[in-house]
Parts: C-alpha cells; structure tokens; sequence
C-alpha cells in the first residue's frame, strides 16, 4: 500500500472533514451557537484563552484565525475589541455554516476557504494577531512549513496565540479500560488513521474518507516557531482540559498531568 503523502493527508483530511460537518449541524452545540450569535456580545471563549487575547492585544486590531471551523471563534474576537477578523479553513462544508452564522451576527466577519499552505497573496502581513486554537496543529503532517505560513500572515511585530491540548495528553485514552496507563509514545512519528466521522461531541457511525492525527511533543511545536522567526514571549500550562468532555476525567488529580497550554510570539 502506497504511504501517503504530506498533500494525500491534507487533502484526505479536508474530505473527511467536510463529510462530518452535517453531523456538528444536527448536534444541540449549533443551535445553541445559532440562537445566541445574533448578539453583539457573543463570545464561545473561555476565561483562559480570553486572558490570553487580552495580554496579547486585541483591541483595534486586525484578526486572523487560521483553522476556523464554523467561526464561531472567529465572531467572539469582535467581543474582545477587533477591527477586522478573518477566519481560513479548507473545508467548504464548515465555512457554508460561518457564513450561515455570519448572516446572523452584527459583526462583519471575513472567511477565506484555503490550504493553509497555500494562503492568497492577499492574507500576508496584513494581520497584527493570529490564533490557532484547539486541535488545528494535530492535522498539520509538516509543523515546519505550517508555522512559516502563519508568520507570513502577521506584520512585523505580529502575535501570534495559540490555545492548545497539551501533546502529554495524547499518551492516553480517556475511554480506555484504564484511562491513566499511558497507551502511546508521546514520541510517536505515524500519525493515528481513522475512516470515523470526526465528532467532538455527540455520536455518529458513518465512515468515510480517511483523516489523518498527528502527535507533535512540544519540543516539535516550539522549534517549529523559532524555525519560522517567532520569538516566543509567553508560555503557560494549565491543569484543565480544553477537550471533549470525556477527558475531564484528568482534571484535579493530587499528581495532576498537563492538560492544555496557552503560547503567544511575536513576529521578528
């Protein structure tokens, strides 16, 4: 069997998401998000990643969420004070839903359906902050080239958040029949293949197109920052979970894992 390539995984993983997006669109989290997006206010953000903003500055800036899903994270920048907010993602079935979403919503957003690899001429240095949130690094096979991307979006003097799992928590499986024995090598190199629908809440038992999880450590995401000239100049871990809920079983343990971290740096 052929091994798949870098552009195989990120086009195998654009399929496989644009074949789940009906199923986030029939759980009861998008009409929760469709009844309160109408407001100016609206925000999905947590205390934590708010913080993060917050510190970074946003206020009066110009906004670029690279991996933006539906937007929904996309409309809550405007809450924090955001001039222009922008939001990129390659599956054309979730950005049918931000625009959806962005029919309802008082504020003017912007989508862009693009391979982050492959961004318009019209998306570099033009932005003073961008975000990256929870999950978008685990489907880049290349955070080399990834990162170099996002940094060519910034202006110089950029920031650049990101709001993620932390990469000890792919060691184990919260529904595992012990969920505390580590049941993969934080060092592992192939990434995890799975022809399931990809949920982040709810079930669904249709298959398709494959997609394609990579494990990062956290060695590979910072050098993968400094290789693409961001200077890193806030790090901080957390013992919550920002995932799906069954991984709230590893919060407020007395030997507590590391369970997500925010990241902000500048653009040299």
């Amino acid at each position: 069997m052929k091994t798949p390539t870098h552009a195989d995984m990120i086009a195998g993983n654009k399929q496989a998401w644009n074949q789940s997006a009906r199923f986030h669109r029939q759980s009861p989290a998008w009409q929760r998000l469709a009844n309160h997006i109408g407001r100016a206010e609206f925000s999905c953000l947590d205390a934590t990643l708010t913080h993060c903003l917050t510190e970074a500055g946003v206020m009066g800036c110009d906004v670029i969420q690279l991996g933006c899903n539906n937007g929904r994270e996309v409309f809550s920048l405007f809450a924090l004070g955001a001039r222009r907010v922008v939001g990129v993602d390659q599956s054309s079935a979730f950005l049918q839903q931000a625009g959806e979403l962005n029919a309802c919503s008082p504020h003017p957003a912007e989508f862009v359906e693009a391979d982050i690899h492959q961004l318009p001429a019209t998306l570099q240095g033009a932005f003073d902050v961008a975000l990256i949130t929870i999950g978008v690094l685990n489907w880049m096979p290349d955070l080399n080239a990834f990162m170099q991307c996002v940094a060519s979006t910034l202006r110089p003097g950029g920031r650049l958040v990101i709001y993620e799992t932390h990469p000890f928590l792919e060691m184990f499986d919260p529904e595992g029949a012990d969920p505390f024995s580590p049941t993969d090598s934080y060092f592992r190199e192939a990434p995890e293949v799975s022809d399931e629908a990809i949920l982040y809440e709810g079930d669904a038992t249709a298959t398709g197109a494959p997609s394609y999880w990579h494990i990062h450590t956290l060695s590979d995401i910072l050098t993968s920052l400094i290789a693409g000239g961001l200077r890193i100049s806030q790090f901080q871990e957390f013992a919550h979970s920002n995932r799906e809920e069954a991984y709230d079983r590893y919060e407020q343990r007395a030997a507590q894992l590391p369970l997500c971290y925010t990241l902000t740096a500048v653009r040299n």
